[in-house]
């Protein structure tokens, strides 16, 4: 298997952080049932407002009759790499939650506190040796409708899941892709005090 290039950042952020990519070649392998949960397990330990845990992980592994289903959703394009992974994720946040009221309110940071959830889970699984791939890229009417989320349930992203795998596997378009991206310098996303004036304003 190829050797991918260590990140580098300006300022000391821990290994793990920084080894956590998003890669396409998977080696087609099973994942069992409990090692998946203690990967989610991960994401259950996320902060949210008022403790109110609105994540919810929705899965199907490899070599189990859910499989093809959840596959089916993705558009094509994460289709041709997916297929070799062990499971597929989908992460679906509470948009209501219950504090004592009379009726449930709005919870204005559900997508946030679930995107925390799957941070965590990401970070197991590079820490085990899995890899991860989150992507946005698929029917999100057909997986509501297969995923049966009630109404009060947003869908938020798919997390692909999987052993590295050779990247000679993966359609010749997608090789030169299969690497650590790049970030912005901190510079352009952290500021003192505001935010800054833009070009032409």
């Amino acid at each position: 298997m190829t050797k991918v290039p260590a990140r580098q950042s300006e300022t000391p952020v821990d290994r793990l952080i920084l080894d956590r990519w998003s890669p396409y070649a998977f080696t087609p392998a099973p994942i069992g049932e409990a090692e998946l949960l203690s990967f989610l397990d991960a994401g259950r330990w996320a902060p949210s407002a008022y403790n109110s845990q609105p994540w919810r992980f929705i899965y199907a592994r490899r070599d189990t009759a859910e499989w093809e289903r959840f596959l089916s959703w993705l558009i094509p394009f994460n289709h041709s790499w997916a297929h070799n992974a062990s499971a597929v994720v989908y992460v679906a946040s509470h948009t209501v939650m219950d504090i004592g009221q009379a009726e449930p309110v709005p919870a204005p940071t559900h997508s946030f506190d679930a995107g925390a959830a799957a941070v965590l889970v990401q970070l197991q699984l590079n820490r085990a040796g899995w890899a991860a791939h989150p992507i946005s890229g698929f029917d999100r009417d057909v997986a509501r409708a297969g995923l049966e989320l009630p109404d009060d349930y947003a869908l938020e992203a798919a997390i692909v899941i999987g052993r590295p795998g050779d990247v000679d596997a993966l359609p010749e378009k997608l090789r030169a892709r299969n690497v650590p991206s790049t970030r912005r310098p901190l510079a352009e996303v952290a500021f003192e005090g505001r935010f800054p004036v833009q070009d032409g304003d």
